[in-house]
């Protein structure tokens, strides 16, 4: 089952285990306490400054694990895979809590019960993860859902959603064939021989997929009603889709659904909170990162005299064509010919400096000014440069829609899909930036944040 928080959609399942880590990790700080000083009178693990201690411990804590990839939804690592994150995120907590630790002595952690409360948040975390994946998979806990149609739309599901993960959290029970429809579907098939409604009485269904090729045709709207109207939800493919992989299908999109759907929707107080969020993420960036941005400066410098920074043309919101700032990663003749071209994998053009911090996506960083001067948000469809937005929108539809917002330094394309160097590339990374251009919000961004440092701890996404 799926949650909808502020326009996006998460997993009951995930939402729950975040929350019964919170309790252990919580726990996990008294556990500590207790036994470290089990044999010293007077002390006291109560009161509301050791609980403000034990909610920093918590807070900085399930933060790390959320950078380190524990919560997302396809997570495909087995058992070494799991507790490599488990113990990177709490190593990495650890490091982040010092830091807390330096910058409020008062809610300090004694070394003996901050070790025995790492230990007991790392046996308890690895415990509850094991049990949960052991549990979200049983078919019991799925959502049954009955698909209509057996064309071509209906074999959708099964095509793009192979993988176990990717099925996670529902299964589907049959698919129902309709009069004069082409069928494509050959496993599960329902036959029609009585009301959806007893259909869906009969199979346990909780949600009903419309998934017909040609709605104008025997399309069963009173049936459909009637289901519900007797509390079995009906979700139309495109919005499945959505729901469970997080874009918005191009192959099976229409316009009406892109007019008509909600979303993609300007609203004043929206736009001054991205603002807010804009700037005071910048200047927080900016000040952590100044040290590597010195030691980038310096070391571009040094490897073969050139420009530290790099310009370039690209297009903004409402296709406003605006200067990117980027440190240079590329030798100065990079584009001799004045040819725009793409970055490829192991790009000859690319410096040894240049490698490192595209990377670790340093390259990006001086982006902070484009943010401040309101060229760019800090989250959004990644700015593209003229030459590819013309010829992407001629040979891609929709594609012109992803500049309803302003670029982004990092994105919801960025964290969900590799760096890509083609068009087909591009046209994977559309689907994503249409559902964060459809359902962007202050807590969309926070989530691709959190996402992107796990990014980049652990190298992926940079070319």
């Amino acid at each position: 089952m799926m949650v909808r928080i502020f326009r996006h959609y998460i997993p009951v399942s995930f939402l729950m285990l975040g929350l019964l880590e919170a309790c252990i990790l919580l726990a996990s700080v008294y556990i500590g306490a207790t036994i470290r000083f089990i044999d010293e009178e007077h002390v006291s693990v109560g009161g509301g400054v050791f609980f403000l201690k034990a909610a920093q411990y918590t807070f900085v804590m399930l933060s790390s694990m959320t950078v380190m990839g524990l919560y997302q939804r396809n997570l495909r690592d087995g058992f070494g895979g799991m507790l490599m994150r488990v113990m990177g995120g709490l190593l990495f907590g650890f490091v982040l809590i010092s830091i807390f630790f330096y910058i409020f002595p008062t809610l300090i952690l004694g070394r003996g019960e901050f070790a025995i409360s790492f230990l007991v948040a790392l046996v308890g975390v690895v415990i509850v993860r094991l049990v949960f994946y052991k549990l979200v998979d049983k078919e019991a806990m799925n959502k049954r859902i009955l698909v209509l149609g057996t064309g071509k739309r209906a074999t959708a599901i099964n095509s793009l959603l192979r993988r176990k993960t990717d099925q996670r959290g529902f299964t589907i029970v049959g698919y129902v064939r309709f009069p004069g429809e082409r069928s494509v579907v050959d496993e599960k098939i329902v036959p029609h021989d009585m009301t959806l409604l007893e259909l869906a009485q009969q199979y346990q269904v909780d949600e009903i997929i419309v998934a017909i090729d040609d709605r104008r045709k025997n399309f069963p709207m009173h049936e459909i009603v009637d289901c519900r109207m007797s509390g079995v939800e009906v979700l139309d493919l495109l919005s499945f889709f959505e729901r469970q992989t997080g874009k918005i299908m191009l192959d099976i999109l229409n316009p009406s659904w892109l007019i008509f759907s909600d979303g993609f929707k300007y609203g004043i107080l929206r736009v001054y909170m991205k603002r807010i969020f804009d700037v005071g993420a910048s200047l927080l960036l900016l000040l952590i990162s100044s040290p590597a941005i010195v030691i980038t400066v310096i070391a571009i410098y040094l490897e073969d005299r050139g420009p530290v920074l790099y310009k370039q043309v690209r297009v903004g919101e409402n296709w406003k064509l605006f200067q990117v700032l980027k440190f240079r990663s590329m030798r100065v003749d990079a584009e001799g010919d004045g040819k725009a071209q793409w970055a490829t994998k192991n790009d000859s053009r690319v410096t040894r400096v240049g490698t490192l911090i595209r990377k670790l996506r340093i390259d990006e960083l001086p982006q902070i000014v484009n943010v401040l001067k309101g060229d760019m948000s800090f989250v959004g469809p990644r700015p593209e440069r003229p030459e590819f937005v013309e010829k992407l929108s001629e040979n891609i539809p929709y594609y012109s829609e992803r500049h309803r917002l302003k670029p982004g330094i990092t994105g919801w394309a960025q964290i969900c899909y590799p760096y890509g160097d083609s068009e087909k590339d591009s046209r994977e990374k559309l689907q994503f930036d249409l559902y964060y251009v459809k359902n962007y919000s202050v807590f969309l961004d926070l989530v691709i944040l959190f996402q992107t440092a796990g990014a980049v701890l652990w190298g992926k996404g940079g070319r």
